[in-house]
């Protein structure tokens, strides 16, 4: 069968071609190519000789051959098809989009003639100036013109006339007013955007004058950053931090103050304790609206309380127990005694609010040491760091606990007066003294000297020149 190729966009002249035997031929070719693979699976299933399989090859190429002559000339039959059915539809189109454009412009005749008959003047809604104000008030150019023979009707185009007259004016003011207010509203951007910037331009400004603050020595800068983050500091940490500072500038104590931690999480923080606050004031005030009114079925017997559980010692950091405010004080000791600068640092204390047990931490910063062996612990007599000093905060993690040994912060008793957190002993001092001597000199010779270290224990002055002496005789050893 002899085939011809279309190039592309050629039309092949019109030719009858047998379909169904040209689909009856695929079908043939088909079949006797699946019988030929069938054979030659067998022959190598059964180890039959070779020169089978090249008679085998031979028929399933020229089946091969027949199937893309049968499919090239079904294809080839598609294309005039495909051809025959464009030539036949362009008229169709045609006649279509004629049809559409007569539809439109009927539906267009039809929307101008149903305006036309809907359409109602606008001048009876019109308020119309009075006519004794149109004669005084109007152009004499508009009373003057004639522009109907009836009178009545001239009249009123006059003074319509005149209310376009006076609308185009309020058009032109109006303009005029437009471009005075996109004048103001861009200066008033301008000036806005002017502010905007104006604490990016003074930030940049303080970070300029840093070298000139630190040669002058006038660190007002970083004063000011200091005092803005000692407002967020909790209150232990406040009280220890203002009476540091006070000390430095009273009495010229070589230390150097630094508050440390993360500003957005200590705002966070304040603006947490302020809602709690307001909620816990709120919640006072109902329950003594409550207890104002009697009960009618309270039957006068008390529920007994249950016992709160004590946490496992493997679920106190879960719970959080040992949770820091954000903010940190850092002092730094100087030696009094040194001349150089560099060599004048001797130690830098960390103190640290943990925030469920209501104590102040202090530990050194970058020791190494065991909190057992570093110069803090025993700084006074009897305070390792390791028992909590307040009731509230035993009963916290458990009465049977410590406090944790692994960390190197500890809520050293004369840190907590420093902080002002007063604080009740677990047994009075009068019957420890009783029970440890009978004689009365010894007795009071042992209140004495406990009142005398407390009130050590509150003085900076005290812990400042106790830690500088510890520091210095650690380095004489060392």
């Amino acid at each position: 069968m002899e085939v011809t190729m279309a190039e592309p966009g050629e039309i092949l002249p019109e030719r009858n071609v047998d379909m169904a035997a040209l689909y009856d031929m695929l079908r043939r070719g088909k079949s006797s190519a699946e019988e030929i693979v069938a054979k030659m699976l067998d022959i190598k299933r059964e180890a039959q000789p070779k020169s089978q399989l090249r008679e085998l090859v031979t028929q399933i190429l020229l089946n091969f051959v027949t199937l893309r002559q049968a499919n090239r000339s079904i294809l080839i039959e598609e294309d005039r098809v495909k051809a025959e059915t464009e030539r036949a539809k362009a008229p169709v189109d045609l006649t279509t989009l004629q049809l559409h454009n007569l539809m439109y412009e009927k539906n267009h005749y039809v929307k101008a003639i149903k305006a036309c008959k809907d359409f109602k003047t606008k001048y009876t809604d019109i308020e119309l100036v009075p006519e004794e104000e149109f004669f005084t008030g109007a152009p004499e150019e508009i009373k003057s013109s004639i522009l109907s023979t009836d009178t009545a009707h001239d009249l009123m185009m006059k003074r319509l006339n005149y209310e376009l007259f006076q609308r185009k004016e309020l058009c032109k003011l109006r303009e005029k007013l437009e471009v005075q207010k996109k004048s103001l509203q861009e200066t008033i951007t301008n000036r806005k955007k002017f502010l905007s910037s104006l604490p990016s331009h003074l930030k940049a400004l303080r970070k300029a004058s840093l070298p000139v603050q630190n040669q002058l020595g006038v660190l007002h800068t970083k004063k000011l950053k200091q005092h803005q983050l000692a407002e967020l500091l909790a209150p232990p940490l406040y009280v220890i931090y203002s009476q540091l500072l006070a000390q430095k500038e009273a009495f010229g104590e070589n230390i150097e103050l630094e508050i440390t931690g993360s500003l957005k999480d200590a705002q966070v923080f304040a603006r947490q304790l302020a809602n709690k606050d307001n909620v816990t004031s709120t919640n006072s005030d109902n329950s003594k609206l409550d207890d104002d009114v009697p009960d009618e079925e309270d039957d006068g017997q008390r529920r007994r309380k249950r016992p709160k559980k004590v946490l496992s010692k493997e679920n106190i950091d879960q719970s959080g127990i040992y949770q820091s405010h954000p903010l940190k004080v850092i002092l730094h000791i100087d030696d009094d005694e040194a001349s150089d600068l560099n060599t004048s640092k001797l130690i830098t204390l960390k103190f640290e609010f943990l925030i469920k047990l209501n104590v102040v931490c202090v530990g050194v910063e970058g020791s190494e040491e065991l909190p057992e062996s570093n110069i803090l612990c025993n700084l006074f007599p009897d305070d390792t760091g390791l028992e909590l000093p307040q009731q509230s905060a035993k009963l916290c993690i458990g009465n049977s606990l410590s406090f944790d040994e692994r960390r190197t912060s500890r809520p050293y008793k004369w840190a907590q007066h420093l902080a002002g957190i007063d604080f009740l002993p677990e047994v009075s001092p009068l019957v420890s003294v009783s029970g440890e001597s009978n004689s009365e000199t010894t007795k009071h010779a042992s209140i004495l000297s406990g009142l005398s270290i407390y009130r050590q224990q509150n003085r900076v002055q005290t812990v400042i020149q106790r830690v500088r002496a510890r520091r210095k005789a650690q380095l004489a050893l060392a």
